[in-house]
This record gives structure tokens, C-alpha cells and sequence, in this order.
């Protein structure tokens, strides 16, 4: 069986999205012909981006040789440090930490026929690069978001986008493939970086695991209509990117005309409270539940509302059971400008589908929104369009109360997104790449 050093900073015990499908390719990689060996972190569940998640530690199997980098691990930069990194373009302490300690921890690995690095964070790249020259491989770039082509990072100004676009270019340029989660975003890369002519790009998305969905379920015994949300909630994100927006344009560090707030609980909550507005009697039978990890600022938007509940980050097992539960699913996206599309899809949406339920899609033309018209389960609205969401929400709690059916995803599509149809894919990546 040939082996890979599989670099991954987000790996069980840490859960939440950056940990899922290194995870799972972890797990169902040997049945396709490859033995992992994964070069990690420390495993610290400290902040906000690394929650603890035993039930997604119980799923990687027992005898998978983990190497983890030597501590102690630099803290995140914040304040001054962090505008000082940002501005003048410097490594912090974290990230030259993280690419010394793969490089060095994954050297003294043996019989390594491929290097594989997948990103978040994107230094992760420059460690993958640097371990697989030392070795002599190839190393495949696995991009979870399209880096400097993601609408969603925001630079100081656009002379430090095109700073990023160029150490894209320059840590990519040696991989032998590079994988990334979505079709734009392959012809972002595509487009904006012609080295890559003569390499491999292409699309494997993220995905579920079919397993988590076989296991036993228990029923809610309750009557309310409850609409789910998992995962982060970008509300901070998206007010400050509101702030000082004329400044903001004239910098040219963010791309114009990309709203972050949708992706956020904040339009929704005006939704249902139109929709209680119109009905009072649903006041005591609407319930909208946000798992996940939470700021006092996602907080803050919830005000008085009575139908939120917020029970913090899950473990992976009891955010399944919450989305197999759900009357209604809520997946927001971030807003765009006419005529373009966005670059990502949220690995939520697989699960999403994966357990069968309705979903109430806010989200703008791309990839997202055409798997989700495909799969025939989602009522669709703009992110912002609070006046659809309310109309959507109307709609299914009264299907919900005369107890009609609720749509269900073809099962055909649902099957091209199960993680051991994936992890074929990408071992196939890794036959080409090593051979």
C-alpha cells in the first residue's frame, strides 16, 4: 500500500468545518490503496475556530499514525501584532510555527510515495511544497476556499491581494495536482494563474458521510416547527466589512459589491419575525435553533426574539441528529453582484442534503444554488430578499401543519457527494500525481 503524508492543521480532537474532510478521507482512504500518515497540531480546542469534538476524534480509526507538531504552539496574533502582519505583509510567529514544525515533524516520516496538504490555512502549502522537495515526491494542493480568488477575504488594500495572488502562484507552482471544492473556483484558478497550464486542476467537492445517517434515531416528540442552522455565523465579519465602505472601495482590499452579513442569522430572524407579524398564533410553535460556535455579537442580533434557541457548538453526532430533526434547514450564503458567481459552496450543503430534510437556501447564483435547483429540495431566495424567506418559511409551516410531505433530494444526486465516493476520486489524483 503506498503511503501519504497527509498534512492537515484541523484534525480531530479539534472539530468544526476545517476539520471534516480531512477527516473523512482519513478514514476511508486505505480502502482505495492508501495509507495516511497525518502531520497535525497539538490538538488544543482554544478558540473560536478550533471547538473540541470527541465524537469526530471516534471516527478516525484507531491505528492511524498521527504526528503531531512540537509545542507550544505560538497564540494567534491580535491588536497592533495583527495590523502591523496584516499591513506591512510579515509571517506571524503562528504561521512560521506551523511550516517548520510539518516540514520537520513530516522529514522524519519513512516510505512517503506522495505529499498531500489540505488548506485551511493556506500556509499549509508552503509547507507541503517545502516537505516534498526534502523527501523527493510529488504533493498535491487540496484549497478548501480559492485563496486570493475567494470573494470572501478581505486585504488591506488590492496592492496586498495581488501580494497574495503572487505567493498563490509562487507556493502552488510546484504541486503536481491542485484540487479545489468547486468548478468556479477551478476556472478562477484557471484564469488567474496560467503557470498552472500544464498542471492538473480540478473539482472535488466537500461531501457527507453516508454512515452518519444509517445510525439509530430518535424522534423529537414535540409539535413545534423548528428551523435549523449549523456551522459559523459571519455576523462580525459582516458589519465590519460595512463600516467605512467608501474607504474600503477606494483601497481596493475587498471585492466590490460582495455583501458578507447575508451569511449570517440576521435575515432570517427579520423573515420569522415577518412571519409572526402575519401569524401570531406560530409564536409559541416556531423555533429556530443556531448550533455552532458563537460570538457576543451573533448575540446581540437575537435581541428579545423568544423562538431562538442557541445551544453552542455540538458535537459532530448531536449536530447530525439536529439536521435529521429539522422541519427546515437554513443555508445563507454571502450576496454578489449581478452576474458573477461565487466561489464556494458550504460544506453544510452536503450534509444538509445528506440527511434528507427541506432546506431554505439564501444564496446567490454559483455552484451552490445550481446543486441545490438539481437536487429539487430548496426554496431559493436572494440573501437579502427577507420578503422570499418569510414567503418560504409561510409556505412550509403550512405544509407542516396540514402535515403534507416534505420535499426529499434525488437519491442519485445525494450519492455523487458521499465521502467514499469522493475519497475514490481523490486517490485517483494521488495515482496520477505519485505515478
Amino acid at each position: 500500500m503506498k503511503r501519504v503524508a497527509f498534512l492537515s492543521y484541523y484534525f480531530p480532537p479539534i472539530g468544526g468545518a476545517g476539520a471534516q474532510r480531512p477527516a473523512r478521507f482519513v478514514r476511508y482512504l486505505r480502502e482505495v490503496g492508501w495509507e495516511p500518515v497525518v502531520v497535525t497540531g497539538p490538538g488544543a480546542a482554544e478558540d473560536r475556530w478550533t471547538p473540541y469534538d470527541e465524537a469526530l476524534q471516534a471516527d478516525i480509526p484507531g491505528d492511524i499514525e498521527v504526528m503531531r507538531v512540537a509545542g507550544p504552539e505560538p497564540g494567534q496574533s491580535s491588536g497592533w501584532s495583527t495590523r502591523a502582519e496584516r499591513w506591512l505583509n510579515r509571517e506571524s510567529a503562528w504561521a512560521h510555527w506551523w511550516v517548520q514544525g510539518a516540514v520537520k515533524t513530516g522529514e522524519t516520516l519513512s516510505g512517503i510515495d506522495l505529499v498531500y496538504a489540505w488548506m485551511s490555512p493556506f500556509e499549509s502549502a508552503a509547507a507541503a511544497s517545502q516537505l516534498a522537495g526534502r523527501i523527493g515526491t510529488p504533493w498535491v494542493a487540496d484549497l478548501g476556499d480559492p485563496w486570493a480568488l475567494d470573494e470572501m477575504m478581505v486585504y488591506p488594500t488590492r496592492w496586498h491581494r495581488r501580494l497574495e495572488l503572487r505567493r498563490m502562484r509562487r507556493d502552488l507552482s510546484s504541486a503536481a495536482a491542485v484540487v479545489m471544492s468547486t468548478p468556479e473556483a477551478v476556472r478562477r484558478v484557471r484564469r488567474s494563474i496560467p503557470e498552472l497550464d500544464r498542471t492538473e486542476v480540478l473539482a472535488i467537492p466537500n461531501g457527507f458521510d453516508a454512515t452518519d445517517f444509517e445510525r439509530p434515531l430518535e424522534l423529537r416528540s414535540d409539535d413545534a416547527f423548528r428551523i435549523v442552522h449549523t456551522g459559523y455565523l459571519h455576523t462580525e465579519l459582516g458589519l465590519s466589512q460595512r463600516r467605512n465602505t467608501r474607504l474600503k472601495r477606494v483601497l481596493g482590499g475587498a471585492m466590490p459589491g460582495v455583501d458578507f452579513l447575508t451569511r449570517s442569522h440576521v435575515y432570517l430572524l427579520q423573515a420569522v419575525r415577518r412571519v409572526l407579524q402575519q401569524e401570531p398564533d406560530a409564536a409559541g410553535a416556531l423555533e429556530v435553533y443556531l448550533a455552532g460556535v458563537v460570538s457576543e455579537v451573533d448575540r446581540e442580533q437575537i435581541a428579545s426574539d423568544q423562538f431562538v434557541r442557541m445551544p453552542g457548538y455540538l458535537p459532530h453526532d448531536r449536530t447530525l441528529e439536529l439536521l435529521r430533526t429539522a422541519d427546515l434547514l437554513f443555508l445563507p450564503m454571502q450576496d454578489i453582484p449581478q452576474g458573477r458567481r461565487a466561489g464556494i459552496v458550504p460544506g453544510k450543503t452536503y450534509e444538509y442534503l445528506g440527511s434528507g430534510r427541506p432546506i431554505l437556501a439564501a444564496v446567490p447564483a454559483g455552484d451552490a444554488r445550481d446543486l441545490l435547483e438539481e437536487a429539487g429540495v430548496a426554496a431559493i431566495c436572494p440573501p437579502s430578499d427577507i420578503d422570499c424567506l418569510a414567503q418560504a418559511i409561510m409556505a412550509h409551516l403550512e405544509r407542516f401543519r396540514a402535515g403534507g410531505p416534505a420535499p426529499t433530494p434525488k437519491p442519485e444526486l445525494v450519492a455523487r457527494y458521499e465521502y467514499q465516493a469522493l475519497v475514490a476520486r481523490l486517490a485517483a489524483v494521488f495515482d496520477r500525481a505519485a505515478g
